[in-house]
């Protein structure tokens, strides 16, 4: 194929970026701009507030402690499904992307109804005589961590389980023949070829969790805002279009910084594999 063929069937993917990706992102830049304040200013004074920081601080630890969660069921699940016979993994991997087709807002009315003071897992506690009053469990930071691992939980195992699928299985039984201990195989066999796969999967669920409106809105309320759900009420309920910009930009800003570095570590990793 010549370069000038090349090019032309570069032209669709470049507009699309240009007008889907680009586009997008200068609107959501230009209040900043446009609203008669020093861009400067706006930044440093949201990144100056005590209780904007608090929403950062908040998002972050909710995204980092989603991918840990996920990471930590996700990888014996996958490593489970990877030693079932083909037409088991292919059965189990319907199910567990199954509640993927259901509705988001669906699911975390199901959390709301699990989690709420007269919900199931109140009701339960109390009929066991476990707990002599119902627990705050809703409306809390812990609520939308439950609610975003059991939102990521299915896209972390599927990441995995193709890496699990590769693993040679006489490795490890070599390994435990000559003395080795199932954590010692794990951490010395089985982790270093599949931590670009977890890596991946980290990527993939630290950026749905740090972006997510619908499960912090629902299951966190107006007390425990993420950024995401800070930005819809800058906008959409006070009319501080300029603040939501703010928030916006520095929210697409720490993200494209964690993912940068996860996709940094996870090109060494690749390349440390391809060379072992």
């Amino acid at each position: 194929m010549s370069k000038a063929n090349r090019f032309f069937l570069l032209i669709p993917a470049t507009l699309g970026i240009l007008v889907f990706a680009l586009f997008p992102l200068l609107q959501i830049a230009i209040p900043t701009v446009t609203s008669g304040a020093n861009p400067i200013a706006l930044y440093s004074q949201f990144l100056q507030s005590h209780y904007d920081l608090q929403v950062i601080f908040r998002t972050l630890t909710i995204a980092v402690i989603t991918t840990l969660v996920t990471v930590l069921l996700g990888l014996p699940t996958a490593l489970w499904i990877s030693r079932q016979t083909t037409a088991w993994r292919q059965v189990l991997s319907v199910i567990i992307l199954f509640p993927i087709l259901t509705n988001a807002v669906v699911r975390n009315f199901a959390w709301i109804i699990i989690l709420g003071k007269n919900g199931v897992l109140n009701n339960l506690l109390q009929g066991l005589h476990l707990i002599s009053a119902p627990l705050t469990l809703l409306y809390t930071d812990s609520a939308i961590v439950i609610g975003s691992v059991y939102l990521f939980l299915p896209i972390m195992i599927t990441t995995l389980v193709d890496s699990a699928n590769g693993l040679n299985p006489e490795i490890e039984e070599a390994a435990a023949v000559l003395g080795s201990r199932p954590f010692t195989v794990l951490r010395e066999i089985i982790l270093p070829q599949m931590a670009p796969a977890i890596l991946t999967g980290a990527i993939l669920v630290f950026a749905g969790a740090m972006t997510a409106y619908t499960t912090p809105q629902l299951l966190g309320g107006n007390r425990h805002l993420v950024m995401s759900t800070l930005i819809y009420q800058q906008a959409m309920t006070l009319g501080n279009w300029t603040t939501a910009s703010v928030v916006a930009i520095v929210l697409i800003g720490l993200s494209l910084l964690v993912l940068g570095l996860l996709r940094w570590y996870t090109g060494r990793l690749d390349r440390r594999v391809q060379h072992a």
